[in-house]
């Protein structure tokens, strides 16, 4: 990443022309000119004709902006003029807008307040780029732009019951994502660490289960992950009031960003089983985080609470969670199993499917649309139901060919993953996900045709904070992640430019660090593995290996050729590089088709305790002339430590002069059950 950006330095003088204005998302049509109107300053006027309300929220939030600009009443009085013209046929979509900007002033219009808000956007970033950095002074570039978005959905997600984020670090991310042209918040208020709404008809939910012994959410579920009250000594947590939700509703209201509420059922539901043991299939709390679909309780408990985040969330989405629920609850409870006889249900798949398309009815009475992750579309799904597909594409894909509107994010979108070289980087949740790789991402699958392309909403960066505990933890993660979220959301990919953009990028970095924002600095960037940049060569390439033991389909990495095929893996073990042994050994024989000298054999294998991925506890290595006879090259026996939480690379290998046309490499599993094996490629030199 280093070679790149002296190489992208080095062009600036020569890549830089009138028309690379610095603007993140990247408009659909933009024609500059040498040239500047400038300097704005204290007499600088704007006017706009919207009426009413949209009127005094958008001059409130000019008056807060950082370009100095008095209010007139005239046009003709005005520099800047922020006008609705709902006549003109080239506005389709109410998030459009156009913008001239000559040496006489500034001209936006739009058919609605939101186009207007987002051409408003689009000045504050162009103030000043017509000026020598440094300067100081307000100026625009000359340009004319004609602009509207690709996608209706361009998300941004926040975990809050893992770890508590409170109503200001919300209120200044929203104001950030408005920059942007973020226009979704995804709210997620429930899980198993904590519950963080208050609803009146059950304060239980906050005053038993809003607070927890420990900080740090590994912590708290090493200690069997109970809670106490808000007045226990060292009680961490936190929930939102009704009045906070309504003041950051109407907060992101104003930045044109609709706010998006999850309540995660029927499974991350500990913290209600602990408020509610008798909504457990047990009876029971602390045994399991799946809600008792047989109980009749469950689905009037689930729709009062609904009841009242209807009440306050007045967007057409509520997100009802149905992921990673433990399903075999349902098949030991006799209170499901009676439900599954009386409705004719055959498995615990489509007993969640029944129970989510209650849900959904009862939100189509509310003048509501139910969305929920991928997983509810196990055991059928009514074709209103939208899905958020996270993952990997495949079931997005699935849904939008069934006829579902769909939101795309995948783990390229999962802004917890580190974003630089993990064994260095505070600590993400899964993988390696930096910039460029989120920035590739196209929301829309090639693979899909016109029809079943038009149900793809957009896309969504997802913040989940098991190890993000602070503030600024969570803002290093999320920037500048979120500026690819926003430019695949909006811009055509026609349009798009990884060059231009990672540059813009750095402005837009320096930007938010002046700002306040503590956003990862892209300029010290290291980039992936060594290993990972290019293609090696060596005796086994393209060979087929014969397995003893047969791979994970869960982690397939290219096919069987994947430990032959001269990539080594990348930090991110969910790429294609990388192949996954669950519960089993390694042990992959390979034939070079003649007896040749060998002097070195060697495979990398990566340790993630997060992820349960454990190191080999013995790697053998082996050679044959025959395949009959076999010479142990090497053994190397090797003590994992399960605790360790730092990601490893290890390299086993073997040195010296053998001759061979037959390799065996083994690779014994840690032995803890549920562990995996990853390896890469086995080397043969």
């Amino acid at each position: 990443m280093k070679r790149f950006l002296l190489i992208v330095l080095a062009l600036l003088p020569l890549a830089f022309h009138a028309q690379d204005l610095r603007l993140i998302p990247y408009p659909l049509y933009m024609q500059a000119e040498e040239g500047m109107y400038a300097p704005l300053g204290g007499v600088t006027t704007v006017y706009t004709n919207l009426k009413g309300d949209d009127r005094k929220e958008l001059l409130e939030y000019i008056a807060t902006s950082s370009l100095p600009l008095k209010v007139v009443k005239k046009s003709e009085q005005a520099h800047v003029r922020l006008l609705l013209d709902g006549l003109d046929p080239s506005f389709t979509h109410p998030e459009a807008y156009r913008l001239e900007i000559t040496p006489q002033g500034a001209d936006a219009y739009a058919c609605d307040a939101t186009g207007l808000f987002y051409a408003f956007q689009t000045l504050l970033q162009l103030d000043g780029q017509a000026q020598p950095a440094g300067t100081g002074q307000h100026s625009l570039p000359l340009v004319k732009i004609f602009d509207e978005p690709r996608l209706q959905w361009r998300g941004w997600h926040m975990d809050v019951s893992r770890h508590f984020f409170n109503k200001e670090f919300i209120k200044k991310q929203l104001r950030m994502m408005a920059r942007y042209k973020i226009n979704r918040f995804h709210w997620h208020l429930n899980d198993d660490p904590g519950w963080r709404l208050e609803v009146k008809r059950y304060p239980q939910l906050t005053d038993s289960t809003a607070y927890r012994p420990q900080y740090l959410w590994e912590d708290w579920g090493r200690a069997g992950g109970r809670f106490c009250s808000a007045k226990t000594e060292g009680a961490y947590g936190g929930y939102f009031t009704q009045k906070d939700v309504r003041e950051i509703v109407e907060y992101a209201r104003k930045l044109h960003i609709t706010v998006v509420p999850e309540i995660d059922v029927p499974g991350h539901s500990r913290a209600v089983l602990a408020a509610f043991p008798n909504l457990a299939c047990t009876g029971r709390a602390y045994e399991n985080s799946e809600l008792c679909l047989g109980n009749e309780e469950t689905f009037t408990f689930v729709t009062n609470v609904l009841s009242e985040v209807v009440g306050l969330f007045p967007g057409e989405y509520i997100h009802i969670g149905g992921d990673e629920a433990d399903r075999s609850h349902w098949e030991r409870c006799a209170k499901c199993q009676a439900l599954m006889q009386r409705e004719g249900i055959s498995d615990v798949k489509q007993l969640q499917s029944w129970f989510t398309r209650k849900l959904e009815n009862w939100l189509t009475q509310h003048n509501r649309k139910l969305l929920g992750w991928d997983e509810i579309m196990e055991g059928g799904l009514s074709p209103r139901a939208t899905v958020m597909s996270w993952r990997g594409e495949r079931y997005g894909i699935q849904a939008a060919r069934d006829g579902h509107d769909v939101v795309m994010t995948p783990w390229q979108c999962y802004l917890d993953n580190a974003q630089d070289d993990p064994t260095t980087e505070p600590r993400g949740v899964g993988g390696y996900v930096p910039l460029r790789l989120t920035y590739d991402f196209d929301p829309v699958p090639a693979e899909l045709n016109e029809n079943e392309a038009a149900h793809i909403l957009g896309l969504q960066g997802n913040v989940w904070t098991e190890r993000i505990a602070t503030e600024q933890h969570a803002e290093y993660m999320m920037y500048p992640r979120i500026f690819a979220i926003a430019e695949n959301g909006w811009t055509q990919p026609e349009r798009k430019s990884w060059e231009r953009f990672y540059i813009f990028a750095l402005d837009e970095v320096e930007f938010l660090h002046n700002n306040g924002y503590n956003a990862f600095n892209l300029y010290t960037e290291k980039g992936d593995r060594d290993e990972a940049l290019d293609p090696v060569n060596h005796l086994a390439v393209d060979i087929d290996p014969v397995y003893t033991h047969q791979p994970s389909p869960k982690y397939p990495g290219y096919g069987p050729k994947t430990l032959t095929d001269g990539e080594r893996g990348s930090y991110n073990y969910q790429q294609g590089q990388w192949l996954g042994f669950e519960n089993d050994d390694c042990e992959v024989t390979l034939d070079l088709d003649s007896v040749q000298t060998v002097t070195k054999i060697f495979a990398d294998f990566m340790q993630r305790a997060d992820q349960w991925i454990w190191l080999p506890s013995e790697v053998i290595i082996s050679a044959s002339t025959d395949g009959a006879t076999w010479t142990i090259l090497s053994r190397e026996p090797w003590q994992v430590d399960f605790e360790d939480p730092k990601i490893r690379f290890q390299r086993y290998e073997w040195e010296g002069s053998t001759q061979a046309r037959y390799i065996r490499y083994t690779a014994k599993a840690s032995g803890r059950a549920g562990g995996w094996l990853f390896t890469d490629e086995i080397i043969v030199q």
